[in-house]
């Protein structure tokens, strides 16, 4: 699904990510740990191509991509539902309205609360509703940059268990970012 070979990132002068290589096949789990500020966030966002970098990123011709940033520059305390959020997501997708109502039912959001204000969502309901947004358009890999970040220790488990769910009912291909091993230890097993 993805090959990537002396990948590189820099910023000005700062060497972020130096000569990485390795594969992800179909289907399968990548795992990436490390402390905060070592570059992962850069990593997804290299692969993603939305900076600049030097090296080969070859993602498959089939490869349809979803990704869940760690946070959304949105204010939460904007006027918009979750409804509208993913309607916003369901356009660029050109998806089927239905599409909607199968995300959330995926992430095991009601369709009461996708109604609320997003600044009423707890954390957790909020990385769920992020990660319904990725799944429209029926992408086959799923990007997550610290899904659980800003989530209770409760809602963290819940998430880590939904996407290794999530991962298996809809053949994904994922790409995880932790800084914590045990979570992700957590959800291989």
């Amino acid at each position: 699904m993805l090959d990537v070979a002396n990948l590189s990132v820099r910023f000005g002068r700062t060497q972020v990510l130096k000569n990485l290589t390795f594969s992800v096949r179909a289907g399968m789990s990548l795992a990436i740990i490390g402390p905060n500020g070592a570059g992962k966030s850069v990593l997804l966002r290299a692969l993603l191509g939305s900076i600049p970098s030097e090296g080969a990123v070859r993602w498959a011709p089939t490869a349809r991509i979803g990704y869940v940033p760690q946070k959304l520059d949105i204010e939460r305390d904007l006027p918009m539902t979750g409804v509208d959020l993913l309607r916003a997501r369901l356009a660029l997708a050109r998806a089927p309205q239905t599409s909607i109502r199968h995300a959330l039912d995926a992430v095991g959001l009601s369709a009461t609360t996708a109604a609320r204000l997003i600044g009423t969502y707890s954390g957790g309901q909020f990385q769920r509703l992020l990660i319904a947004f990725a799944l429209l358009g029926s992408p086959n890999v799923l990007m997550l940059d610290e899904p659980t970040a800003g989530v209770d220790e409760p809602g963290q488990e819940q998430i880590n268990v939904l996407i290794h769910r999530v991962q298996h009912e809809h053949h994904l291909t994922i790409l995880f970012i932790s800084h914590d091993f045990s979570e992700v230890y957590r959800e291989a097993n």
